[in-house]
């Protein structure tokens, strides 16, 4: 009997889950069936996450966006990430991770699930060393492979949807890193734990190796895996190295074990990524993994702009995603600075919500010209709260038009009674009138 999404799209049954996910997109249930069949389309939803809904992402649907949120030793405050959460999901992030490493994790990750409708993720190997530091009093190299499970399992138990696992950092892809050099080595968290658990015990990594076990635990669950990029870029300098092909490669091996075990999987992606070399991530991706959803971190398209790392990931991201990739992790101004605020958050999530629409336009996804058609017509007619309305970010741009002083006329404060449509307006009437 089938037990996940995949398994059931497989054997040509459309499910609960596909109908509720194709209503959301625009499209038909057996669009999303096909997809999820041919591992283009992924629905994320644990069984276990009761209040959660089915996020569908893939090829021919609309481009979702990430966002990061958690604690850290620094700040721990459980309040202000939940207002995080709260924020993201209001400006429309698709779907939001715990990445906490301080506090209460445990408290701090249930919340969230409990906050929000919206999809989860989670990086389980942050759990597994907080857990083996705290209550079992090791070190991280010291963690057991039974350590690093069980904090696959605990995350599963509490509903996360998908969950970051990096499988793809091997002994030999990281000889292959040494052999060539880099400027900044391992920037991943998840992947910088693994190397230095592998070199301590001299043993290759246990989520690679007991690839098979993962498989079981994530079926159960109906858990999506997101294959990890331990080694992406941290810097321009970095991309597109032989490292982080050589994970690509293992990442596509893999996809095709866990889809062949039944199991739903995205691979992630840089990272910081000059312009000129996006597309070819993006075509290398979907070639080596055989068209599995991708999902990027940016890209950054310069390491200089600390402070407006949101603009640059959405230059990066908007390329990316119409190039083809489907989920867009956004990066806020805070990014090499400091944990982002609630505001951060907001302006994070608002320049990849434009990268992601300003992509859909390019890719022909259904319904994302027809917005700004729409919009097109409201500006014509000076409507503006139909021009809100429409906005990505309705509450600042009503706010900037009421801060400017409103004009008796209609028009904005930058045209005045100059205003170009009020201009075209009056001339059409006028020809309208002597009859031309």
């Amino acid at each position: 009997m089938a037990t996940t999404q995949l398994e059931y799209a497989r054997q040509g049954i459309i499910t609960d889950k596909m109908k509720e996910a194709a209503l959301a997109e625009g499209v038909s249930p057996e669009f999303i069936r096909e997809g999820i069949a041919a591992g283009t389309i992924i629905i994320c939803h644990n069984i276990k996450h009761g209040n959660g809904r089915p996020l569908a992402v893939g090829k021919g649907l609309r481009t979702k966006v990430n966002a990061n949120i958690g604690t850290s030793a620094d700040d721990t405050d459980i309040t202000k990430e939940l207002e995080k959460a709260r924020v993201a999901v209001r400006h429309g992030a698709d779907a939001i991770m715990d990445l906490s490493t301080g506090g209460p994790v445990d408290e701090i990750r249930r919340a969230i699930i409990a906050e929000t409708s919206a999809c989860i993720g989670s990086v389980p190997l942050y759990q597994a060393a907080l857990d083996a530091v705290r209550t079992k009093k090791k070190a991280i190299v010291d963690m057991t492979v039974d350590d690093i499970f069980e904090g696959i399992i605990k995350h599963a138990e509490d509903g996360v949807d998908f969950i970051t696992v990096h499988c793809g950092v091997t002994r030999s892809t990281v000889e292959r890193m040494k052999n060539e050099g880099r400027l900044m080595d391992v920037v991943s968290r998840g992947g910088a734990f693994t190397v230095e658990w592998m070199a301590y015990n001299n043993c290759e990594n246990p989520l690679f190796e007991h690839f098979d076990r993962l498989l079981e635990i994530t079926k159960a669950y109906d858990m999506t895996l997101s294959l990890g990029d331990g080694f992406r870029p941290g810097c321009l300098a970095d991309a597109t190295d032989r490292a982080q092909i050589h994970e690509l490669i293992i990442l596509g091996e893999l996809t095709q074990r866990a889809q062949a075990a039944g199991v739903q999987v995205m691979i992630e992606g840089p990272g910081h990524v000059p312009l000129n070399q996006i597309e070819a991530n993006i075509l290398l991706q979907k070639r080596l993994c055989h068209g599995a959803p991708f999902y990027v971190l940016g890209p950054l398209v310069t390491d200089i702009a600390p402070g407006y790392d949101h603009i640059t990931c959405a230059i990066g991201g908007a390329i990316a995603a119409s190039a083809g990739a489907d989920f867009l992790c956004y990066v806020t101004p805070s990014e090499h600075l400091r944990l982002p605020s609630v505001e951060d958050v907001r302006e994070g999530v608002i320049a990849s919500r434009i990268a992601a629409h300003a992509a859909d336009i390019a890719k022909g996804v259904k319904g994302a010209m027809e917005k700004d058609i729409a919009m097109a017509k409201c500006r014509k007619k000076l409507d503006w709260e139909g021009q809100f309305n429409l906005s990505l970010d309705p509450e600042k741009a009503r706010r900037l038009r009421a801060e400017s002083g409103v004009a008796e006329h209609g028009a904005c404060t930058m045209c005045g009674e100059f205003c170009a449509y009020k201009v075209m307006d009056d001339a059409m009437e006028k020809q309208r009138a002597a009859g031309h």
